[in-house]
């Protein structure tokens, strides 16, 4: 197996998330790798030709804007640890995002949260886990917590 340089976490600013980070952040400090941090805030528009509706650019800013703040707050966590760190927006669906992005940096190892969908939501929507695996260059490593 290779050294662990170039890690990959997925966040969505949930308990899972954080959890995701802080492994993370524990992981970089004992390899001396770097962090790559990656957040992806699709916006699910319904499309509505017949209506020519559209979403104002405004939202679109503005959702951006509050993704982009709080991405920040993740990135001054790992560089309070002393941890060399990148961060990633996009606005595209979350697994493709994170497996890009692993893909782009050369990362040797993904870290994501998961949050234990069952049932049918977990039938019907599956997970952005599940999808990074199946589409990851590199290892993943998934981190569980209780919430």
């Amino acid at each position: 197996m290779k050294p662990i340089k170039t890690i990959v976490v997925a966040v969505d600013f949930s308990p899972s998330s954080d959890a995701a980070l802080d492994a993370a952040i524990e992981l970089a400090r004992q390899l001396g790798a770097e962090i790559h941090v990656v957040h992806s805030y699709e916006l699910h528009v319904p499309t509505m030709i017949p209506y020519d509706v559209s979403i104002p650019q405004s939202f679109i800013d503005e959702t951006r804007n509050a993704a982009a703040k709080k991405l920040a707050g993740e990135v001054a966590k790992v560089t309070d640890a002393g941890i060399a760190v990148h961060s990633h927006l996009a606005d595209r669906p979350a697994s493709s995002v994170i497996a890009s992005t692993a893909e782009s940096v050369g990362a040797d190892l993904i870290v994501i949260g998961t949050r234990g969908l069952t049932g049918l939501k977990h039938v019907l929507l599956g997970s952005v886990a599940e999808r990074t695996l199946r589409a990851a260059p590199c290892s993943v490593l998934t981190v569980k917590t209780d919430d």
